[in-house]
């Protein structure tokens, strides 16, 4: 049994899972803006978002920052490669978004938004453009 693969297998899981949050839970937060607080729809998105982001959001960040510390762990000699770095940093960066998509969608819940929903259109597109960026960095391996 390859630990490694099954480490690799169960961290591209958990970046699909993330992922798949990461570009409905703005998109959840875009309706929610349309409606006034307390209606019935304002009330279903809130509650929706706070469910993807308690079930699957947040703890599919975790697991996958887990698995791949368990990866670079495993094979510290990837360091040596400046693709490595280039996907630690959009990680990060993606990680980040994730947090401001967590504070903006508290704001509002609580009717506090200070984002348009079509700034939260062209934010919710981010995700997708870090990962595409992502894959190519670990599939095709430019430098």
């Amino acid at each position: 049994m390859n630990v490694y693969l099954w480490l690799k297998a169960a961290h591209i899981i958990f970046v699909v899972a993330w992922m798949a949050g990461l570009l409905v839970y703005p998109r959840y937060k875009i309706h929610q803006l349309s409606a006034t607080k307390g209606s019935e729809l304002f009330d279903t998105m809130s509650d929706a978002s706070a469910r993807l982001r308690r079930i699957i959001m947040t703890p599919s960040m975790i697991v996958v920052w887990v698995l791949g510390i368990g990866l670079l762990a495993k094979n510290p000699a990837v360091f040596q490669f400046g693709w490595i770095w280039a996907k630690l940093f959009l990680v990060v960066c993606v990680s980040g978004l994730h947090g401001f998509y967590i504070k903006t969608g508290k704001a509002i819940d609580a009717g506090e938004a200070t984002i348009t929903p079509k700034q939260l259109k062209l934010a919710n597109e981010l995700p997708f453009i870090a990962l595409i960026l992502i894959v190519i960095l670990v599939v095709v391996r430019p430098f």
